[in-house]
């Protein structure tokens, strides 16, 4: 069986967002932000956006770009401790910010991905976090119920992928990027390098390419994305 190529271009593959999407961005911090594909998501413009992402990257940095642009209106995330500009924005109100503990956000993640509908925790218990939650009781405890994740769009940044879409992460750049390749409807992965099939190795492969849609090699950047680092 001949594998397809999932080679596109940036503004093809963003093209594929849709105003009032919800996106999965995947990163923590630096490594593993899909810095490229955010460039030219705030370059085309779609409005109405929710984002599912780790953090809110720092002030003048990735994400901020689409908040500083007005195109989200909710933000899911674990914290924002570096991001001032989008500190300042939850607190005029001009974005919603929904929190989570990391762990608790990466787990709402995977579930969606495996296709269940949420899960059980005691963490959050009598805090604000728990707030507006479904409370179920078990075992003479009370428990949390929280829902799954899932995105119309992941955006994931790879250090090396096949012309198919089979990806290899480098290091702690791998994060939350598995996870959320699994869980959207489209996924949009940015590679360093770009290989033919079988050009990584079997066990080298982190999200296998039945997962992915579009491959955008950086190297195929017009100049003015080959080194977008911000």
């Amino acid at each position: 069986m001949r594998l397809g190529d999932k080679r596109a271009s940036i503004e093809a593959a963003i093209g594929k967002v849709s105003d009032g999407a919800t996106i999965m961005v995947g990163g923590f911090g630096v490594p593993g932000t899909p810095f490229n594909l955010i460039a030219e998501l705030v370059r085309q413009g779609q409005k109405g956006l929710t984002l599912i992402k780790n953090d809110a990257n720092e002030q003048g940095m990735g994400i901020d770009h689409l908040l500083a642009s007005g195109q989200v209106d909710r933000l899911i995330t674990t914290h924002l401790g570096l991001n001032a500009n989008a500190i300042a924005m939850m607190n005029r109100g001009d974005v919603e910010v929904e929190f989570c503990a990391q762990g608790i956000l990466a787990e709402r993640i995977r579930c969606g991905g495996a296709g269940l509908k949420g899960f059980v925790t005691d963490i959050a218990i009598d805090t604000d976090l728990a707030h507006g939650k479904q409370v179920v009781a078990m075992d003479g405890a009370n428990y949390l119920i929280e829902t799954a994740l899932r995105a119309d769009i992941a955006l994931v940044h790879a250090e090396c992928a096949d012309v198919f879409g089979n990806l290899c992460f480098t290091k702690t750049a791998r994060n939350f990027n598995p996870l959320m390749a699994m869980a959207a409807d489209c996924v949009v992965a940015q590679s360093n390098q770009c290989v033919a099939v079988g050009g990584i190795d079997a066990d080298a492969v982190h999200t296998p390419g039945a997962f992915v849609d579009h491959v955008v090699p950086i190297s195929l950047l017009h100049e003015e994305y080959a080194v977008v680092r911000r």
